[in-house]
């Protein structure tokens, strides 16, 4: 007798969505949930395998043994098993056991739609629900006032696996534990935002998160799903958004994950040359297919939902975008244009973004883009990808660059730093130095910079007081805010001992600091994706390494006027001019000996003077501190 009762929680409408690539709250329908039925409590399973001859669900509760428990194939053509097995209860263990049409292949896999993963390197997935309390009522009210582009958005960038390890045994901490720390630090730092490399279930620790399998599935390696909200409920609380990495780029081919899940390629695209990333040795998803459409966006939506995210960083799109992307000639095909887009991609990101903005209030998708694709943070409706923000790559290799230069070489490559201001409003662009900059062999944020240690300490702060007050949003990789000497290693914690040393104490307090003024000076924020936020004073002063401009707000009284010293050398009496009379005073400067700077500042309310100056009617004498930037108010 089948132990499998037959049983749906499909309607002919919920078929048709799929069909179409509409249905976008799959993982209400597919997966394993805990229902009754007829009185009877356990659970249904519901699996798409299109290629299958037979499915049986395998686990713990039938020693593993295939063919106890068959799914029942639908109907409809739609290729999905289904069927209600009683008595399992939540935390029961399972698999999907797969006999193909495609030459009696088998296969092995865990649930594309499981809640919860064993812990790597067990590969089962576990029945589990989503039950949990928020108490982050108020935050998910206004998080629109926190969450707009013409708000402070500083986001710290976690890997959670190595930000702290616990000191007794180096194992992880776990979610709750993070609850508490992690909360704490970022509020005490400032950051608007907190980022997390990927929390879906990974079966390799060295793929950093970048390769999923449990893509429904918070990592087991610190906690269950409803641990990991407490998390995210904690940072709320707290007034901090959360932002998650998500990869809809490629996926690993692991025996147990999505790849030849039913002896066919289902997820992946069937052409090599579409369907292999050959950088990441992974597969890639085929974007064209109605169902994995399906499949990915309601992935997106269900962290959205379930997990309260305030937005989702899109991993590796220029690779998504590009036929030819890290591929030689011959490897790929154009498109039916002849073009080297791939129309598919272009075609699934748009309809990710309406899908994300249309169903949540106060949410944003960030673009990890780094090519010129145009209108990447542009709405649909005018033929945008429709993100809402892009990673500014050209700025991020431009700016390092240039501050690894020693000094004295600076004033010839002044370009590399005004170059970022002839392209900064064509996107929504966010500043990131992100951990794609402090591995293989880069070296840290710090170890990147030249000179004796006061130099490179310096030349630190004037890069961050540079990339705070630079237009766009920002983000910074952990360790970065204090210093972290070595390069990022994903097996330990950071180098928290560095505290001790008052030049790393100097860089947090920094951080502290200009996340506070991002967040006090509306200058900063409210026009920083527009032109009109911003006005060169000078850009041309190549000699001395000086450059000087105005950032803008809604109110002309909150513009701020900021300088840049790229030199060690103190710059007395330097000019520059200004729009208009009154007093200047000082309210930021990177080189305070708070900050362990040399303490060189402008002190008390300064007169500006009626005399033209970098073509404006009036200007003023400042003293410039060594590797060091200044901000200013107009009284």
């Amino acid at each position: 007798m089948n132990k499998v009762i037959s049983h749906s929680l499909f309607t002919d409408f919920d078929i048709d969505l799929f069909k179409a690539g509409k249905h976008f709250r799959l993982y209400e329908k597919l997966g394993a949930h805990l229902v009754t039925v007829d009185g009877i409590k356990g659970v249904y399973f519901a699996v798409w395998a299109p290629t299958a001859h037979s499915v049986s669900v395998v686990g713990d509760f039938n020693f593993w043994t295939q063919g106890e428990h068959l799914l029942q194939v639908r109907w409809d053509s739609s290729g999905i098993w289904e069927g209600f097995i009683p008595n399992i209860e939540k935390g029961t263990t399972y698999k999907y056991k797969i006999q193909s049409n495609n030459g009696g292949i088998i296969t092995e896999k865990a649930d594309p739609f499981a809640f919860y993963c064993e812990k790597p390197p067990h590969t089962a997935s576990v029945v589990w629900d989503l039950d949990y309390k928020w108490k982050d009522a108020h935050w998910m009210e206004s998080r629109k006032n926190h969450n707009g582009l013409d708000k402070p958005y500083s986001v710290y960038e976690v890997h959670l696996g190595s930000w702290k390890r616990h000191t007794e045994d180096n194992r992880f901490l776990t979610y709750l534990e993070f609850a508490e720390d992690l909360v704490h630090y970022v509020k005490e730092t400032g950051f608007t935002h907190v980022e997390f490399m990927p929390i879906m279930e990974y079966p390799y620790d060295p793929s950093w998160g970048y390769q999923l399998v449990g893509y429904f599935a918070p990592t087991s390696r610190f906690g269950n799903p409803q641990d990991f909200m407490v998390l995210v409920d904690k940072l709320h609380q707290a007034g901090i958004g959360v932002i998650l990495d998500w990869v809809p780029s490629h996926f690993p081919d692991d025996a147990h994950g999505l790849g030849f899940f039913d002896g066919s390629n289902l997820f992946e695209h069937p052409d090599r040359k579409k369907g292999y990333h050959p950088d990441w040795k992974s597969l890639v998803f085929n974007y064209g297919r109605n169902e994995v459409r399906s499949f990915l966006i309601s992935n997106a939506l269900f962290w959205l939902q379930h997990y309260h995210a305030d937005g989702l960083r899109v991993d590796a799109v220029a690779s998504m975008l590009y036929l030819d992307y890290s591929r030689k000639e011959g490897e790929w095909e154009p498109n039916i244009y002849g073009g080297r887009e791939n129309l598919d991609t272009i075609s699934f990101l748009k309809e990710f973004n309406e899908a994300v903005y249309s169903n949540f209030e106060g949410v944003q998708t960030i673009a990890e883009e780094s090519t010129s694709f145009p209108m990447v943070s542009r709405p649909t409706s005018v033929g945008g990808l429709g993100f809402g923000m892009k990673w500014m790559m050209g700025w991020m290799h431009d700016t390092l660059d240039y501050f690894q230069k020693e000094t004295v070489y600076r004033k010839y490559h002044q370009n590399d730093l005004t170059f970022s201001m002839t392209y900064a409003f064509s996107e929504n662009f966010m500043l990131p130095l992100s951990h794609d900059e402090v591995v293989y062999g880069k070296k840290s944020i710090a170890g990147r910079m030249p000179g004796d240690e006061w130099q490179k300490f310096a030349n630190l702060r004037l890069l961050y007081g540079y990339m705070f007050t630079h237009p766009g949003t920002k983000l910074l990789f952990m360790g970065s805010e204090f210093g972290q000497s070595n390069e990022w290693n994903f097996e330990g914690s950071l180098d928290w001992h560095l505290w001790e040393y008052p030049y790393h104490e100097g860089v947090k307090q920094l951080i502290t600091a200009l996340n506070k003024l991002y967040k006090s000076q509306p200058a900063l924020y409210e026009k920083q994706f527009s032109p009109e936020g911003f006005e060169w004073i000078n850009y041309s002063d190549h000699q001395n390494a000086v450059m000087s401009f105005i950032r803008k707000g809604n109110n002309q009284k909150d513009d701020v006027i900021v300088v840049c010293n790229f030199t060690q050398v103190v710059r007395s009496n330097y000019r520059i001019g200004l729009p208009k009379k009154g007093k200047l005073t000082e309210i930021f400067n990177s080189d305070a000996k708070i900050y362990g700077g040399s303490g060189v500042t402008n002190h008390g309310k300064l007169t500006i003077e009626a005399m033209p100056y970098d073509g404006r009617d009036y200007s003023i004498e400042l003293l410039l501190p060594p590797l060091g930037v200044t901000v200013f108010k107009i009284l």
